[in-house]
């Protein structure tokens, strides 16, 4: 249900207790919907539903109906690990969202029966009266009935990086912050009402699977109907050569479940749950653990501006005045950097008018700047009041002026006109010794460089206002400053804001961060496009696109910026083919990235604010800013940045291909194992070996390759090139390019070894169906080794630790009379173990020598 009210029809005197205790409970707490928590029991069985856990379970059953109650449990095992290592990373993952959430709740300072209470933000009902005041979070939607030089910082749902005025009568829109000023506003809509809340009810709480998820279902299936096939058809031959009917039952099922990697939910879930891992530690906190595959999976990066691309916070970069031009390094609100001159360090008397306009600015300034306070974890200066004053003492600082405290004592102010959206200037009036008052003012280069206000020549104000208009075209934010030294205090402030001197512009951006344009360089050269979409003026995004060059020459929309209009009035032809967006709405962010998620790609969003909370729930990915992002954005994202840089991002995807190849990988080694296991049983009895494995063996095998060695192959590091090499196409199997190749390749190899082994030792007059055993795994352990992408790298000892494991466990059932008494094998002497350890090397060579194989448009590196 929804409330509204007006300033009208509260007085400011604010609601009574009792009132607005019928209001809470008429409209509800003052929060966007919150997802309700996913139960326990829930999320067990999104688990147990995936195709390859119920292929698994159905081998549960077989092998229970047959009495085989040791296997039986080992699968359960591998189930039960899978699932529960799957739902403790999203509770994990949910509890520190909870935590970040916790951190940012905020409160309101609102009048009730005639005096302040300071209240939970949820707490807020229409017709609260709200007492705004600078850092202030506005709880609500509300109507201003009192505002004083009041500036808000609205980019949290617009997008726009530079702060708005606000009048008496304007509207406030929940969520936006105040910057400068105070003010009294009339709450007139909370919860889902407010404009947050309308955001927020454009998200959509159904999921759609993951790519690696929808390749994964269809290789379940696949290997439903396989296994069921092969069951049917040895049970059928041995029946036919006259085998008995239980010895061929239990074949048959122990073969059905040699075809099927069982472990390969465990393969993937343990991948994930690395990946997961080694993730948060380079600041990437993953919410879904199938997400840490899709990242790798990214082809298009669709990035917002403030405080993604760009630091979030405003810097001073250039200084022009009549005498001399300047750069200034440096970033953020640190007082460190220094100006440049034609690229050199300015001389003295370079920076003396410099100085002089910075001097000025500092003077006609309301900000407050604050040094890192070793008490809290804030490591860096922050800034209290306006982002852009902030940047103009910082600038000061940065040239050597005058603290401000020191300009304080020496330059008291003794009167002032705030800046409003109708003059566009602020203008302070100082103490200046001997009765005389020094007069600062900044403004807009319109409103400045005007003969009305100063008295500078037609010349001098013709090339500032050139030098202005060439600076706002490059996406700065410009001011001109002025100052003049008057023999008294005037009775209206703004009667001395005429015949004053041009001390000159300062041009203002929220530039790039320090590695935005290698970032997006690294994810060109991984064939992933990049895309900006911001609210922001479109002058400002094409500013920060073409520094982080983002724009591209090749092609009128290339290199063109699209404005949100242009979107809505279906001007575009094609979404796709643009790199920039600025001004634009939530919905045509959803717009963009379903244009692209149309063509096919894969889509990962960026972004910290409300207005970006739809796409990112929207996109393949969603990655969301913990440091300064909202709670919206935070809980439709699947991946929150700890560090809010968007090099993490790069880093997350480097991590997920990582985790894809090595899925890849362990479906060519185990499925070529089970391959050739299958082929072992339907060939050797053509060569006269009758029951090449008895059932127990081929388990045993099973255990020791797909066990120990495949689990161990999800911790194998990233391939070198990496991040070289285009994304996997969306549509492409998970066995596609030259994977299924390769696994028959290593089938055969693996196969025609084992067979020959046997043959060998049939001739030999060895137990051959013991040696064959032991080549069988032999080789299979070989192919292990050979498909490292990293052959003799230390990163992951896990793995050759546990080849080395599985051939002792081997031995183990030769030598250990339980075992061998179980499994129905032979000790084997010298010559045996000879002929069985022969088949190693094959196994290896034939993997190294089909990793380069049927490549085709399949990655580098990947298995």
């Amino acid at each position: 249900m929804t409330t509204r009210a007006t300033a009208s029809t509260v007085e400011m005197a604010g609601l009574t207790e009792v009132e607005a205790a019928r209001r809470l409970a008429e409209t509800g707490p003052n929060e966007v919907a919150a997802r309700k928590p996913v139960p326990l029991h829930s999320r067990i069985l999104a688990q147990l539903r995936d195709p390859l856990i119920m292929v698994l379970l159905g081998a549960v059953v077989l092998t229970l109906a047959i009495g085989d109650h040791p296997d039986a449990i080992v699968i359960a095992l591998v189930i039960i690990v899978n699932t529960t290592v799957g739902v403790a990373q999203e509770i994990r993952a949910d509890n520190a969202v909870a935590a970040l959430s916790a951190l940012s709740a905020p409160h309101a300072r609102v009048r009730r029966d005639g005096t302040v209470r300071d209240l939970p933000a949820a707490a807020v009902v229409p017709g609260d009266v709200l007492l705004l005041g600078e850092g202030d979070i506005v709880a609500a939607d509300a109507e201003l009935a009192e505002a004083s030089a009041l500036l808000l910082d609205e980019s949290m749902l617009t997008g726009e990086s530079v702060p708005v005025d606000k009048d008496t009568g304007g509207t406030l829109s929940a969520g936006s912050v105040i910057v400068r000023g105070r003010g009294v506003a009339t709450v007139t809509a909370t919860g889902a009402s407010s404009a947050l809340g309308r955001i927020a009810a454009l998200l959509d709480d159904r999921r759609e699977p993951t790519p690696l998820q929808r390749r994964l279902s269809a290789l379940g299936r696949v290997l439903a109907a396989v296994t069921l096939g092969l069951c049917v058809l040895v049970f059928a031959l041995g029946l036919m050569r006259g085998l008995p009917l239980g010895t061929m039952a239990v074949t048959a099922i122990s073969l059905a479940v040699a075809a099927v990697p069982e472990s390969l939910p465990a393969v993937v879930t343990l991948a994930l749950a690395l990946g997961a891992r080694r993730m948060v530690a380079r600041h990437a906190l993953v919410r879904r653990l199938p997400a840490v595959e899709t990242l790798g999976s990214v082809s298009v990066l669709a990035t917002d501006k403030t405080g993604t691309l760009t630091e979030g916070r405003m810097v001073v970069q250039h200084v022009w005045t009549p005498r001399v031009s300047a750069e200034l390094t440096g970033v953020g609100y640190e007082p460190e950097g220094e100006a440049l001159v034609d690229g050199r360090p300015a001389r003295e008397a370079e920076l003396a008018p410099v100085r002089d306009l910075l001097t000025v600015t500092a003077l006609c300034n309301d900000a407050t700047l604050r040094p890192p306070d070793p008490a809290t974890s804030e490591a860096r200066w922050t800034a209290l009041g306006d982002p852009m004053e902030a940047a103009l003492l910082t600038a000061a600082a940065k040239t050597g002026c005058p603290a401000p405290a020191e300009l304080s004592a020496s330059r008291p102010r003794i009167g002032e006109a705030p800046f409003d959206s109708l003059r566009r200037r602020m203008t302070t009036l100082h103490a200046a010794g001997q009765g005389r008052v020094l007069i600062c003012l900044k403004g807009a280069p319109e409103a400045v460089l005007d003969t009305a206000v100063l008295e500078d020549g037609p010349g001098t104000l013709a090339q500032a206002r050139q030098e202005a208009a060439r600076l706002a075209e490059r996406g700065y934010r410009v001011l001109a400053v002025g100052s003049g030294v008057r023999d008294g205090v005037p009775d209206r402030i703004t009667a001395v804001e005429s015949g004053l001197t041009l001390l000159g512009l300062v041009a203002l951006s929220d530039p790039p961060k320090p590695h935005a344009a290698a970032t997006l360089a690294t994810c060109r050269a991984a064939g992933i496009t990049p895309v900006l979409i911001t609210g922001d003026h479109p002058a400002t995004a094409r500013a920060v696109a073409s520094r982080v060059a983002l724009l591209g020459d090749d092609s009128e929309a290339l290199g063109r910026v699209v404005t949100g209009a242009d979107v809505a009035a279906g001007s575009v032809a094609d979404l796709t083919a643009v790199r920039v967006f600025a001004r634009t709405d939530p919905q045509q962010k959803l717009d963009i990235v379903e244009a692209w998620r149309g063509r096919g790609a894969v889509t990962a969003m960026t972004g910290d604010g409300v207005n970006d909370g739809p796409a990112l729930h929207r996109a393949d990915i969603g990655v969301a800013m913990g440091e300064r992002g909202t709670e919206v954005a935070r809980q439709a994202a699947d991946v929150v940045l700890t560090d809010d840089e968007l090099s993490t991002v790069v880093a997350a995807v480097e991590e997920g291909r990582r985790v894809y190849d090595n899925i890849r990988r362990f479906l060519v080694y185990g499925m070529a194992g089970g391959a050739a296991e299958i082929l072992v049983m339907l060939i050797g009895p053509l060569l006269g070996l009758p029951l090449p494995l008895r059932a127990g063996q081929i388990l045993w095998i099973n255990l020791l390759t797909h066990g120990l060695t495949g689990v161990a192959m999800g911790a194998e590091p990233a391939a070198p090139g990496v991040m070289r090499r285009p994304p996997r196409p969306p549509d492409q199997h998970i066995l596609g390019g030259g994977a299924w190749q390769r696994l028959l390749l290593l089938a055969v190899v693996v196969t025609t070894a084992t067979l020959g082994a046997g043959l060998a030792a049939r001739a030999l007059g060895l137990p051959w169906q013991s040696v064959l055993f032991l080549a069988l795994l032999a080789a299979q352990l070989g192919v292990v080794m050979g498909l490292r992408a990293r052959l003799l790298t230390r990163q992951n000892l896990f793995l050759p630790l546990a080849v080395l494991a599985s051939g002792f466990l081997a031995a183990a059932a030769l030598y250990v009379p339980f075992l061998s008494s179980v499994l129905e094998t032979e000790p084997l002497g010298w010559a045996g173990i000879g002929i069985a350890a022969a088949c190693a090397p094959a196994g290896f060579l034939a993997a190294r020598l089909v990793r380069t194989a049927f490549r085709g448009p399949s990655p580098a590196g990947s298995a």
